[in-house]
């Protein structure tokens, strides 16, 4: 026998397996169970921070499915075993406050690009702050400006509608709440043999009514399952609808922030079939789009609304497009219309390991196109890796997408159009997010690292280091950013939250001499790949920065906060929300709304 092994290649679309709690380790479940809360307590449930003590007020653990009948079982499964997995992440949330209570700070005045001719960024003109990997909130991140200070948007600052000029998209904006259009199918009465089963809570109206008004919601995804939640609820476990799916996995979902209110909520999901479905939970109705991959069949890796638009949605394949959806709009076998770049250069390629991705950004079907009586509304082919996240601007005008490929583009989505192209120092890239006044566009991905880009510039101006595994969330925390400072959080593979504070000030010090480190071989080995596109003289795509050249900022906490891989944060004005693959989602107080903080009269039992 040989002296040494190899490790097999990974799957086209990884995953975790069909069950993630067994591939890491845990037991299928054989029989449904239900959520369980606790509130573990001690000094290894804290975090100390310059502004004081984080504490955690409860873990709320989702619970996982059985396998669907119709699923065979699996024996003794192999653990080398290359076959392609069926798609599954772990839980994500989606947050949305019907009123939130807005951050302390607004930001006002220009937004430093690189794009030129970009409008004045106010925060009251903001839908919403753009978020990470399958996330959207409204509880901070989210569109606590827009619901406070919308009648303030300034002359000139809003963002045209995607498509505008195009008389076949033209919509009316449904002012009335209760003339909104609702899903065709009933969620509860379905005959589908996509949806397994609907539970409903017994006491749903009441909860509904009896719930205060600044609560928020929360839809989280564990494998199969798909769940609506009152995390302002004592009895958070007692999910208000659970819908379990016949096999398709729930992989990213998002809220409308501008459609909500107390009587609809429009919710788009993604699933590992490449199937979406709308649903309003309210009226628990539904419809199904791409229904047996029509229009595109692998697994949708990221999802989120278009800001400002009442119908469409934004949905990142795994096959490297994007695609553009109307919710209320019948599918049709997709045919590519065109396959023009947007720019000059080659087509959409891979791009790890040293092979150059394409720079261009082909257009399999412009938002411009006069055919727009059935879905895609809009299709694009970025890479033939897949797309991992993407992150709209605060502005509503660009769109940051990160890939597998190990490349951030910066996309003009309004004109369809390719700015700017930025390489990794190792691996694929998983998150992307705009710092909320948009200068600046965090990643993290596969080297372990968090990386600042600064959008006036068109450059790598930080490396943050802290994390030992793929970094998995980003996301900012407004309560804690001005004009001049920025606090953000990060969680990752190795199951620690870190936190960070950066400044323009730190960013544009003088490099100090740093010794570089050569044990992994990166990028930064082969800028020749990146300069031959011209990236001296103004070209989209730039070269990678060695790490030598570039500042590597601490963080300000490290803490492992869970033994298994995180995959989601969000932070509210009192507490930090993680989420990990095993479907723990915990919430940590804030200093000063600790344990010790009294409930809310109506909340006193649990």
């Amino acid at each position: 026998m040989l002296g040494f092994s190899v490790l097999p290649p990974p799957p086209r679309y990884p995953g975790v397996g069909g069950y993630g709690a067994a591939g890491l380790g845990g037991i299928v479940p054989l029989v449904e169970t239900n959520n369980t809360i606790e509130k573990p307590t001690g000094p290894e449930w804290q975090f100390l921070v310059g502004e004081g003590t984080y504490v955690l007020k409860e873990d709320l653990s989702l619970a996982t499915p059985p396998p669907h009948p119709s699923e065979a079982p699996i024996v003794n499964p192999n653990p080398l075993a290359t076959n392609p997995q069926p798609a599954s992440a772990g839980t994500k949330m989606s947050l949305v406050s019907l009123h939130p209570k807005p951050p302390p700070f607004v930001y006002r005045g220009a937004a430093a690009s690189s794009f030129g001719g970009l409008a004045t960024l106010d925060g009251s003109n903001d839908l919403r702050y753009s978020t990470e990997g399958g996330m959207s909130s409204e509880d901070g991140r989210g569109t606590s400006n827009s619901d406070t200070q919308g009648p303030q948007v300034a002359l000139g600052s809003a963002a045209p509608a995607f498509g505008q000029g195009n008389a076949a998209l033209t919509m009316a904006v449904t002012k009335d709440v209760n003339k909104r259009k609702k899903p065709k199918n009933n969620v509860t009465k379905s005959n589908s043999s996509f949806i397994s089963r609907v539970i409903v809570n017994d006491s749903l109206s009441r909860r509904l009514t009896d719930r205060p008004a600044d609560g928020i919601f929360a839809f989280a995804n564990i494998n199969r399952a798909f769940q609506w939640l009152d995390m302002s609820s004592a009895t958070k476990q007692d999910y208000l609808v659970k819908i379990l799916f016949t096999k398709a996995h729930c992989l990213c979902h998002d809220v409308n922030m501008l459609t909500k209110g107390a009587s609809h909520l429009d919710v788009v999901m993604g699933f590992s079939t490449g199937e979406l479905i709308w649903l309003e939970p309210i009226a628990q109705r539904y419809t199904r789009l791409n229904k047996n991959g029509v229009i595109n069949n692998t697994p949708v890796a990221h999802v989120k609304w278009l800001p400002g638009s009442e119908n469409l949605f934004l949905a990142a394949h795994m096959d490297g497009s994007l695609i553009v959806y109307d919710k209320e709009k019948e599918d049709v076998a997709f045919t590519p219309e065109d396959e023009t770049p947007s720019n000059g250069g080659s087509d959409a390629g891979d791009g790890t390991n040293g092979v150059t991705p394409g720079i261009s950004m082909l257009i399999r079907k412009s938002v411009h196109s006069k055919n727009q009586k059935m879905n895609p509304v809009a299709a694009w082919k970025l890479s033939n890796q897949r797309i991992h996240s993407f992150s709209f601007s605060p502005d509503n005008r660009h769109l940051a997408v990160v890939s597998e490929d190990g490349t951030l583009r910066i996309i003009d989505y309004l004109k369809e159009e390719l700015l700017d192209l930025f390489f990794s120092y190792y691996g694929g890239f998983s998150c992307v997010t705009w710092t909320p006044d948009g200068k600046y566009v965090l990643t993290g991905g596969q080297d372990d690292l968090i990386s600042i880009w600064s959008m006036a510039d068109s450059a790598l101006v930080a490396r943050c280091q802290g994390h030992e595994s793929w970094v998995a969330a980003l996301a900012f925390d407004p309560w804690r950013c001005d004009d001049r400072n920025y606090r953000f959080g990060s969680v990752g593979e190795d199951g620690r939250l870190c936190l960070w504070d950066f400044s323009a000030v730190m960013l544009h010090r003088p490099q100090t001499h740093n010794r570089h480190r050569g044990s992994i071989i990166s990028n930064a080995d082969l800028p020749e790949r990146v300069n031959s596109y011209g990236s001296e003289e103004g070209g989209i795509a730039h070269a990678v920065e060695p790490r030598a050249r570039i500042p590597m900022l601490p963080p300000v906490m490290t803490k492992v906060i869970d033994k298994h891989p995180l995959c989601s944060l969000e932070f509210t004005e009192d507490a930090i929300i993680t989420s990990c693959k095993n479907g723990h989602i915990r919430t940590w107080n804030r200093p000063g709304m600790g344990a010790a903080a009294e409930p809310r009269p109506s909340e006193s039992t649990s």
